[in-house]
């Protein structure tokens, strides 16, 4: 709804035009009227009439007829509820006077323009007339342009005020409600909520651009990762650049190389040619050497043989005497060494002679001492040393029978805790295979898969799902896990027993595909399991009564089912599990398999796993397969989990019981190793004893007989014949010691005169002797000279033959071999590139071949990596990045211009809003001015207090000074008359600042006495006729009292029907 302006005090009667006021208003089927058509004039017009009369009715009409909904006009929710009960239309028609310069499109309408809003059941229309009623427009936007243009908004207080608002607005003591009136009056409320909806959608535009923002960020994003995508392929054409360029650097680089080989390989031809002359040089040298030593030999020679023959006589006779020397001196040692054997010989015998006379003595001495009293007492003692012997052997004995009876215990319950820790070693072994079970059963409750082939089973089909391709058709498997029993576990045993190693066969529908698997086998490491051939495609097999075993027992095919057609006929054709059939024992299975002949029955398994046959005559009953594992298929490992721990607990329990017997033996062996070393020790003790005693009886026995059979006389008589003979030996030894010291004599005076006789000889031939050995020792020098000089030539004509002249040819070989290479290189290295590029290089670097292959290797494996991650072309990233950026760039001036555009209206905004808390505040001023100068005509003044942070109006009053001199700021507190004029000049001030072509209060006068009603009608008329605009007054109560005037129109309205 447009907006009523705001005007400062100017009177608008000087310059009325009339345009925009209500000429007539017709109303047919509206709430209580049938028909009716009134006439208002141009300036004041009072309606009355009774309550029930429709005087409320009439501006109910006019506020439809301006486009208010239903809801606002506070009288219905609906606008088919304003039609009449009975009718099935209603119809508001307003003439609209269109004269002066304030007129509305004139050409058009004419000097009246007809707004016609016809209201049915189902729809609702408005159309606008001219002055003759034919049809000008008939859309919502022409009458808003109407109402716009004449400023006419109906919810505005101030121009429409009902009976509802006039109530609440004159009875309401509230500051908020009275604010809510003047913000609503003054138009700040349509204002406010304008601006605060432009700030929302200023905010919603924000938000939108922020957003539209944040999702070009992902496509900046991806076009930075495509310019370091291109600026990575640039890196990689560089890479490739410099692969390129240090392969033609390396290829030249090899030859450059050979280049330096043959430059140091000629260098080294050079120095080794070198060594030829000075090798030659020192032969020549030592050969001149060597003659001239040779020359010198062969003189020295002559002069030695010239000395030889002087010296050879001397020589013979000094030979001579030198031999008789030694031999005087030989015969002087052999003597003196036979009186030395003859001395010690002498003194021998003299000690021997010295202790045979003691030992005679001896004996003699003892004799006297013998008594018989002596000899029995010695018996006596023997006798009880052979007593103590016997004693101390019995109780050695008893003793050892004692240790022999401990060790035969302790061997008994070594070898009874050897079976006891044989038991516990089985025990715990049976312990350690049922927790193993255990992780299986719990293993196979994850996965009952594992329980048909573990962890391998899970690993093949995991590649079978990665190599799917290689299938015509995914294999199917293990078996087991395709099949359940019918009737729950009772015979897992029997049918396990049966179907066997087939429960973790796998299924392929071909050999292609059974060699794919076995491939996938191999690469899994689970290789052991059964692949069965059969066509996928096969239907289920169905088997005629007559080819089954003619009896009441199960069958393994009876007892499981599988949903799969190609499991059914693989147990049917490989397990032939129609033809086997299940017993609960041994002795039912024997009877069914051997008696009883059943036909079309091929085996039998027991539940205790026994699998019997017959083949013509012979019946062949197989034992339990202690290596099957059974309970594959059970439908729920659980209970068999409970009874496996359940075992493993009494497992436990006999484990227990067994170290606690084995701990009892070990104390007991304890007891009785102790036991048995406290015997030892004491056996030991015993032995020795006896030892001791045994040889103390021993020697005493000996001594006794010694001592019985010597014979004093005897024996004295034959040690001094010893003693006399030994005498005379020693005086013949000493007569010839003094024959031996004559002959030393003789032999040390003739060694003496021999010496001195070769001394004599040496003295005069030592001139002689010297010159000789001289001359000897001078030839002896020349030939290791020569012997040397022939060494020194042989060396360099060995180092000349063996090692000069081979390393020149070697080098010589060696330096045309790298001729040929470098001839090969070069040509390698022409076809990678010409030597001018790398001439155009600039100076060649001091890296190596090494260096260069090794840099080229790193570079290729980099080249290769990153070639391997970028494999699009640059140029199509480049034209994929300029096509993104000109996007992007553009995307982004364009929210760049939106957000420019939001600025400027942000700035707008402000401004605006500026100006509208500047407009509130003059309106505030306005207001109190205005206020105070209508209650200033009965000498009342007052004033508003308007607060637009807390939403509150407050009205402050102060009477005459001869009435009162306080200041009431309620109106409450003022009496009726009082607040109805105040309330009224506070209506009046709202008008003077508002600005429209027509006002209508409806029931205004409500609550006020006789009194202040005539005051406030009387009020109302002179401000009406002043203001000049079109007003329409209503009111159930008498106006007779209204002073009557050409510009001032009543009107009364017919009485209710009854």
């Amino acid at each position: 709804m447009s907006s009523s302006r705001v005007f400062s005090g100017q009177m608008y009667g000087a310059q009325r035009s009339g345009a925009g006021t209500i000429r007539r208003i017709r109303l047919e089927n509206f709430m209580c009227h049938n028909s009716l058509e009134i006439e208002l004039g141009e300036w004041v017009n009072f309606i009355t009439g009774q309550n029930g009369s429709g005087k409320s009715a009439i501006l109910t009409a006019l506020c439809i007829a301006f486009g208010c909904r239903a809801r606002e006009t506070q009288r219905a929710s609906k606008l088919k509820e304003f039609i009449k009960t009975g009718c099935s239309y209603a119809t508001v028609q307003v003439d609209i006077k269109n004269e002066g310069v304030d007129s509305f499109k004139p050409e058009i309408f004419g000097d009246t323009i007809i707004i016609e809003r016809r209201i049915s059941d189902t729809t609702s229309s408005t159309v606008l007339k001219d002055r003759q009623g034919r049809k000008v427009a008939s859309r919502k936007e022409d009458l808003r342009e109407l109402v716009e243009h004449f400023n006419i908004d109906v919810e505005n207080p101030c121009v429409i005020m009902s009976q509802d608002k006039s109530r609440e607005f004159l009875h309401s003591g509230n500051d908020r409600d009275k604010f809510k009136f003047f913000f609503k009056a003054t138009l700040l409320q349509q204002v406010d909520e304008l601006l605060q909806s432009i700030i929302k959608q200023l905010k919603d535009a924000c938000a939108l651009v922020d957003e539209l923002e944040k999702l070009i960020r992902p496509a900046q994003l991806e076009l930075s990762e495509l310019q370091e995508k291109i600026e990575n392929i640039k890196r990689v054409e560089q890479i490739s650049q410099e692969v390129q360029l240090l392969r033609k650097k390396l290829a030249w680089s090899l030859v450059y190389d050979e280049d330096k080989r043959l430059q140091e390989q000629s260098k080294n031809i050079e120095t080794l040619k070198k060594r030829i002359p000075t090798c030659q040089a020192k032969i020549d040298s030592t050969l001149d050497k060597l003659e001239k030593l040779l020359e010198r030999l062969s003189k020295k020679k002559v002069q030695v043989a010239s000395l030889v023959e002087k010296t050879s006589e001397v020589k013979r006779k000094k030979d001579e005497l030198w031999d008789a020397l030694c031999s005087a001196r030989k015969e002087k040692l052999e003597l003196e060494e036979e009186h030395r054997r003859g001395t010690k010989q002498i003194r021998k015998m003299r000690n021997d002679v010295r202790r045979l006379e003691e030992q005679a003595r001896d004996i003699q001495d003892k004799h006297i001492r013998n008594t018989q009293a002596e000899e029995s007492e010695i018996e006596e003692q023997i006798k009880e040393l052979e007593y103590a012997v016997d004693n101390v052997q019995s109780l050695l004995s008893s003793l050892k029978d004692e240790e022999n009876t401990l060790s035969e215990q302790i061997s008994a319950e070594m070898d009874a805790m050897k079976k006891i820790n044989d038991e516990i070693n089985y025990y715990e072994r049976k312990q350690r295979e049922v927790h193993h079970q255990i992780c299986e059963l719990r293993l196979h409750q994850t996965n009952k898969v594992t329980a048909f082939g573990g962890d391998g089973v899970l690993r093949l089909l995991r590649e079978i799902e990665r190599h799917h391709k290689a299938f015509s058709m995914p294999p199917i498997g293990p078996i087991g896990a395709h099949v359940t029993l019918v009737n729950g576990d009772t015979w897992v045993p029997a049918v396990e027993r049966a179907i066997g190693k087939m429960l973790n066969a796998f299924i392929v529908t071909n050999s292609e595909d059974a060699c794919a698997l076995r491939k996938c086998a191999r690469e899994a490491r689970y290789n052991f399991f059964p692949i069965v051939i059969q066509r996928f495609s096969r239907p289920r097999l169905i088997i005629p009564n007559h080819s089954l075993p003619q009896t009441s027992h199960p069958t393994t095919l009876s007892v499981l089912h599988s949903d799969n057609p190609t499991i059914y006929n693989v147990l049917v054709d490989v397990c032939k599990a129609e033809r086997q059939v299940l017993v609960k024992d041994y002795n039912m299975g024997r009877a069914v398999a051997f008696d009883q002949r059943i036909p079309n029955m091929l085996e039998v398994f027991t539940l205790d796993g026994f699998k019997m046959f017959s083949r013509g005559s012979v019946q062949t009953v197989l034992p339990i397969n202690k290596n099957l594992k059974i309970g594959r298929l059970r439908g729920s490992f659980g209970d068999q989990v409970k009874e496996f721990e359940s075992h493993v607990s009494n497992i436990q329990q006999d484990i227990d019981q067994c170290k606690s017997r084995k701990r009892e033996l070990e104390k007991k062996v304890q007891d009785f190793n102790r036991k048995l070393d406290n015997k030892k020790k004491r056996r030991l003790d015993v032995e020795r004893e006896f030892m001791a005693k045994r040889m103390k009886l021993q020697d005493m026995q000996k001594s006794h007989a010694v001592d019985a059979s010597l014979l004093p006389e005897s024996t004295t008589n034959e040690l001094l014949q010893e003693i006399s003979d030994g005498k005379m030996v020693i005086n013949k030894k000493e007569a010839l010691l003094e024959t031996l010291k004559d002959r030393i004599n003789e032999a040390e005076e003739k060694a003496r005169t021999l010496k001195l006789s070769f001394e004599d000889l040496g003295e005069s031939t030592k001139g002689e002797v010297e010159a000789f050995q001289k001359a000897e020792e001078e030839l002896t020098e020349i030939e290791k000279e020569i012997h040397n000089a022939e060494a020194n030539k042989l060396h360099y004509e060995n180092i000349m033959n063996n090692k000069v002249l081979p390393q020149i040819k070697e080098a010589e070989a060696k330096y045309l071999e790298l001729e040929k290479d470098r001839k090969e290189s070069y040509k390698k290295a022409s076809v990678i590139c010409p030597e001018s590029d790398i001439e155009a290089l600039g100076d060649r670097d001091e890296t190596t071949t090494e260096q260069l292959d090794a840099k080229l290797k790193r570079l290729n494996q980099r080249l290769m990596h990153e070639s391997q991650q970028y494999s699009e072309s640059i140029d199509d990233l480049r034209m994929l990045h300029q096509e993104k950026e000109r996007r992007i760039l553009r995307k982004l001036h364009t929210y760049k211009a939106f957000r420019e555009r939001l600025d400027a209206c942000q700035k707008a905004l402000d401004l605006r809003w500026k100006k509208f808390q500047r407009n509130a505040s003059l309106l505030r001023r306005e207001l109190t001015w205005q206020f105070n100068g209508h209650l200033g005509k009965k000498g009342i003044s007052g004033q508003i207090n308007v607060s637009y942070e807390e939403k509150t109006l407050s009205v402050e009053v102060k009477m005459p000074q001869d009435a009162s001199s306080t200041i009431v700021r309620d109106t409450r507190g003022l009496s009726g008359g009082e607040r109805s004029f105040s309330t009224l000049c506070f209506a009046l001030a709202l008008h003077d600042m508002t600005e429209a072509p027509f006002r209508a209060m409806d029931e205004f006068d409500v609550f006020m006495d006789a009194v202040s009603r005539k005051i406030s009608l009387d009020t109302l008329v002179e401000f009406a006729l002043a203001q000049g605009s079109q007003w329409i007054f209503i009111t159930p109560h008498d106006i007779s009292n209204v002073k009557n005037g050409e510009r001032i129109k009543k009107q009364q309205m017919a009485a209710p029907r009854s």
